[in-house]
Formats: C-alpha cells, structure tokens, sequence
C-alpha cells in the first residue's frame, strides 16, 4: 500500500515515514501543500496523511482542490488545530478522518487500517484468502495449506496489494507505484523479480499456480489456478 506524508514539521515527517515504512508501506513525503496536491493528482494514493497548517497552501485547500479534481484517495487530517470548527470544516471539506497531534503512533496505524478497509471495491476483513492462501494483515504472516511462508517486507507488501485485488490484472507499473516511492531509482525489472520470488514460495510444488502472468498486461492472482 502507497501513503503520501504531507506534514511540514521535518521532524515529525520523518518519524511518520520512517514508523509506515518499517510497517512494510510504500511512503512519499512533501512539506508543502503546493507539491502536495501536485503529488495527490499524479498519483493513486491508497492513503493521504494530510497536515493543515502547511506553507503555500493549507490542507483545507489541497483537499478541496484535489476533490474538484475528482481525487478519490481516503484522506486522514493530521494537525493540532483541535477545535470542533477546525474538525467539522476538515471533514465537510472531504476528509476521511481527522486525528489531533501529538497522537499515538498505533491510534495513526489502526486508523490507516480502518481508512483501508472502507475503501470501495476493497477486502474489508484482516485475513485475506485466494483459494487455500490465507495473508493476515494485522501479523503480516502468510499461509497455504497450514504451511509458513516467510516474506520479505516488499514481497508482504505485493502479495497484499495482488489479494486485495483478486482476479483483476495489474500492470507491473501499477505494481510498482504502488510498493516503491518516488525516490526508488533501482533496476526496471524489480516488480518481476519479486514476482518470480513470490511464485517460487507460494507455487512451488502446488498443483494449482495461484499467481499467473497476463502476456502484455502484468500480473493476476486467483483462487482458481492457472495454466502458465
């Protein structure tokens, strides 16, 4: 899962991203609202964690503005403006949820799970299932069969995101804006790289091949197996 950190105290922007990428997400980070809308627009955020108080533009309209623009990302207010006013504005403007600094950094994790699991079209459950593989999201651990899988974190992190998206192709580009950020300037093939490593522990020796290649497209998982 992809978040984008929009927090104009360089201090705590680094901590936030530094605690969601030990939490195996894919993070950006800006530091005003200007490149945060431009970020919002150009990219599908599964998650925004949004500051109020930025320079350039304060969150309230980076919100309206990406809105008006049709963005449909979930967006999770961070800020210490902690008036009724403030809350009620925030989320009349758009906003998801609204959580008041300084906070938990578990409250932020159980919030980002709860923004995940509204998010339309998406596994609403912490357990995923494809046909007999079993991911929890809450422990990060991965079964088939009652046997172990030990994953990597970005194998975790792409195994979860082709689950949540049983039967629907992704493209390796989709893949990849979705695990890696904007910073990620590493080998062009990496997404199938992980696949192949993925394949390796989950279809090795199965008879039904969970993960199939789409010639052209990308990448599938479903229950059913496959022939390739």
């Amino acid at each position: 899962m992809r978040i984008l950190v929009a927090e104009d105290e360089k201090d705590l922007n680094e901590v936030i991203v530094k605690r969601l990428a030990d939490e195996n997400y894919a993070v950006d980070s800006v530091f005003d609202g200007k490149t945060a809308l431009d970020y919002m627009l150009n990219t599908n955020y599964d998650i925004v964690l949004l500051d109020v108080m930025m320079p350039g533009m304060d969150g309230f309209d980076v919100l309206r503005s990406y809105r008006s623009e049709g963005g449909e990302s979930p967006v999770l207010f961070l800020t210490a403006r902690d008036a009724v006013s403030d809350r009620v504005r925030g989320l009349d403007t758009g906003a998801d949820d609204y959580l008041v600094k300084p906070f938990s950094f578990q409250e932020l994790l159980a919030r980002i799970r709860v923004l995940l699991r509204r998010n339309p079209g998406k596994n609403t459950s912490p357990i995923l299932q494809v046909g007999d593989l079993s991911l929890d999201t809450l422990s990060h651990t991965a079964s088939r069969r009652g046997r172990k899988i030990d994953l990597s974190s970005k194998e975790y992190a792409i195994l979860e995101y082709l689950m949540r998206n049983e039967g629907t192709v992704l493209s390796r580009e989709s893949i990849r804006e979705h695990i890696w950020s904007w910073d990620y300037d590493g080998e062009s093939n990496i997404v199938d790289v992980y696949i192949r490593y993925l394949r390796k522990k989950i279809d090795d020796g199965e008879d039904v091949k969970l993960i199939s290649t789409i010639r052209g497209s990308g990448y599938i998982i479903r229950g059913g197996g496959h022939d390739n």
